[in-house]
């Protein structure tokens, strides 16, 4: 009886197996029919010897990726779904022109883990020391875009974005969320033996009661960023960084310690920015720079102009102006793009009564969770 009934489960077994080799040919043929129409895309877009096309349209991959979660009826997660489309994507777009993304570096940064949600694992990450480097680098022509962090859900925002983002030329085409989850790493493969602990400041501030609770000891260094932290940990034994569980694979790290941070639902987000407007993608975002006369009710007017057209702010951030005491720079998000007809009227408006005003971009809302 025994073996009948083993005999029974390996002909299941290899008739189910048999179904997912034709299925896997199917899925094959139809990549490939996909990538020869990505080509002919590229084709009418070079027609003629541009060499200024645009392959990369991010309001057109927002799109895709929400009809792809909109029909899924699968046993897999709708992001899951997603995540293998957009390394589909990211391929075909590849056959078109190979995306450089620019991002804080070294390899293995969260900036690095966020180049990879966003633009798939075709896409050519180029690592740049620091912030202003990025837009810099992206202003040069040296890339095709940057990633860079703007706030995180425990410790506000990244100053050096902002900075960049009230002089800068290019534009916000893009966002993503992305969860933060912290380890300790080290040569060590003890948490006792480790006297010091470096990272990122916004790490070291996201974690700050877990290393008081359990290293009290440890003397804390803040460094550009968490992979650079790692790449020292690399080098002495005494050191631990905090970072991501991929440096610790890229670096060959022990993890001491997983989920570090003080709260589980730690976010980053991070803009993409780039040199050309993104067209309407149905669910977007539009950012902006605004600074307003020191006078009584003046922001509550300026606010008006987006509640009196039911347009929802997302989020509104307040920072001193560098060229004036006392006077403050809001960096305000709403939902909606500069195109929709009362988001136009109402940036009009916000325009005519602010004593600055700065379009950062509309980019579409990201289609996928942290």
């Amino acid at each position: 009886m025994t073996d009948t009934k083993q005999t029974d489960e390996q002909q299941q077994l290899t008739e189910i197996r048999n179904q997912i080799d034709a299925i896997d040919a199917q899925i094959q043929e139809l990549i490939g029919q996909r990538a020869a129409c990505a080509q002919k895309v590229a084709d009418i877009k070079t027609k003629g010897g541009k060499v200024e096309a645009v392959f990369y349209r991010p309001e057109r991959e927002a799109q895709v990726l929400r009809a792809v979660k909109e029909r899924n009826h699968s046993l897999l997660p709708d992001n899951e779904m997603a995540r293998l489309f957009r390394e589909i994507m990211s391929a075909c777009l590849a056959l078109e022109q190979p995306i450089s993304v620019a991002y804080l570096g070294p390899e293995g940064s969260y900036s690095h883990a966020s180049v990879i949600k966003q633009f798939g694992s075709s896409a050519h990450p180029l690592a740049v020391s620091s912030i202003e480097e990025v837009f810099a680098t992206v202003e040069k022509g040296d890339a095709n875009y940057g990633i860079v962090p703007v706030e995180n859900s425990s410790e506000g925002v990244v100053k050096a974005t902002e900075n960049e983002l009230i002089h800068t030329k290019l534009t916000v085409s893009g966002e993503v969320d992305l969860a933060i989850h912290h380890c300790l790493l080290s040569k060590s493969s003890e948490v006792e033996s480790v006297r010091k602990v470096v990272a990122h400041s916004q790490a070291l501030g996201q974690c700050q009661q877990w290393l008081k609770n359990n290293m009290p000891w440890a003397e804390l260094e803040a460094v550009d960023s968490n992979a650079l932290a790692a790449k020292m940990a690399q080098e002495e034994s005494g050191l631990a960084a905090i970072a991501s569980e991929q440096a610790a694979q890229l670096y060959s790290l022990n993890i001491l310690e997983s989920n570090i941070e003080d709260r589980r639902d730690n976010t980053t987000k991070f803009w993409v920015i780039g040199r050309e407007m993104t067209q309407p993608s149905g669910q977007d975002k539009t950012a902006m720079i605004v600074s307003i006369a020191n006078k009584a009710g003046a922001l509550l007017e300026l606010l008006s102009c987006f509640s009196k057209r039911d347009i929802s702010m997302t989020r509104i951030v307040s920072r001193p102006a560098t060229d004036k005491k006392w006077d403050y720079l809001f960096f305000i998000d709403v939902l909606g793009h500069r195109e929709d007809e009362n988001v136009r009227e109402a940036l009009q408006e916000v325009e005519e009564k602010a004593a600055f005003f700065k379009l950062l971009g509309s980019f579409p809302v990201s289609p996928f969770d942290a």
